[in-house]
């Protein structure tokens, strides 16, 4: 329902036409890029399942080379191996603009380029099955981190994918009917002041043209009265 207080205007009028145009445009930008949002969602989200299964499997391996490790080795050995490590990694952070959406990008280097580095023990004392833990936990860091960077991108573009959909459905329900309304209503009220208007010019011109018969019926009464 359009609001009771609308000027019937033609300027307000043509104020709502404009406003009907931006809406309906804005609608249509709006619903491509929920479209393209969803399914560049839907992308990533595939590739997070199997991203996720990846990661966990070389989480399973790394669990169950530790746990042969600390069966086969003390507890205080095992400790003792891992408690200074020689490789270090940095981790830096950026962004990347996906549909407005500005999602982290994640990126690490290594200290050291040696693949020898993972290793903070010496291979004498300790067993072998730790040597593929450690093998398996920096196989998997890789991967754990582009998991974080996608399912942190994922969250961002869910969000931003409701924030559309309302939007959408604000402008398809809400904001593009009443302007319609206003705009049928409006346009009704002008045709009804336009009627108005010829009818009242009408019964002037009417009134007007009586005036000048009577006014000239006096007029030939009087000059007949001369004559006689």
């Amino acid at each position: 329902m359009p609001s009771a207080n609308v000027n019937a205007t033609r300027m307000e009028l043509t104020k709502q036409k404009r406003k009907l145009a931006t809406s309906t445009r804005g609608h249509k930008l709006l619903k491509d890029k929920r479209d393209e949002l969803m399914k560049q969602f839907l992308d990533m989200i595939r590739e997070n399942r199997a991203l996720r299964k990846k990661v966990e499997e070389g989480l399973m391996r790394a669990h169950g080379s530790f746990t042969v490790a600390s069966a086969v080795m003390s507890s205080e050995m095992l400790e003792q191996s891992l408690l200074y490590p020689k490789q270090s990694v940095d981790l830096n952070m950026s962004y990347k603009n996906i549909m407005s959406v500005n999602v982290p990008m994640y990126q690490f280097s290594t200290r050291s380029a040696d693949a020898g580095e993972i290793y903070p023990y010496g291979f004498a004392a300790t067993s072998g099955e730790l040597d593929g833990a450690v093998d398996a936990l920096s196989s998997v860091f890789e991967d754990m981190l582009k998991l974080a960077q996608i399912e942190k991108a994922c969250q961002l573009m869910a969000e931003e994918i409701e924030k559309t959909r309302r939007r959408v459905n604000a402008l398809e329900y809400v904001v593009i009917p009443d302007c319609q309304a206003k705009i049928k209503s409006i346009s009704m009220k002008l045709d009804e002041n336009e009627r108005n208007n010829t009818i009242r010019l009408m019964k002037v011109k009417d009134m007007m043209m009586a005036e000048t018969i009577n006014q000239k019926r006096q007029e030939t009464a009087k000059a007949l009265n001369l004559y006689k």
